[in-house]
C-alpha cells in the first residue's frame, strides 16, 4: 500500500516531531505504486506553481513554502513560516 500524505505546519515534514499527525490535511491511498506515483508527481507540480521555496529529504519528505504565510508569535516572540509538506509512504 502507498501512502501520500499533505501535512500544514509550522515545521518541514521531515522533523515529524511528536503529534505531527495533527497537522494532516489530506492523505491518500493506493493499492498501486504507479497511481501513488502519478499523483504524488502532480502534487508536487502543483505545488511547485503555487509556493516560491521548496525543499527534499530522503527522497520521500517535500516541503514548500513562500513568505506571505510567515506569522508572528507571540508565545515565542518571533516570526513563524507555514510549510506544506508532502510524505510518501509505503507500507508492506
Amino acid at each position: 500500500m502507498y501512502k501520500i500524505i499533505y501535512m500544514k505546519a509550522d515545521y518541514e515534514p521531515w522533523w515529524q516531531f511528536e503529534g505531527w499527525e495533527e497537522s494532516i490535511v489530506e492523505e491518500k491511498v493506493f493499492e498501486s505504486k504507479e497511481e501513488a506515483k502519478n499523483f504524488l508527481n502532480a502534487t508536487l507540480k502543483t505545488f511547485e506553481k503555487k509556493y516560491m521555496y521548496q525543499g527534499q529529504k530522503k527522497e520521500r519528505f517535500w516541503a514548500f513554502w513562500s513568505d506571505d504565510e510567515i506569522q508572528f508569535c507571540e508565545a515565542c516572540d518571533d516570526d513563524i513560516q507555514t510549510y506544506h509538506g508532502i510524505i510518501w509512504e509505503e507500507t508492506n
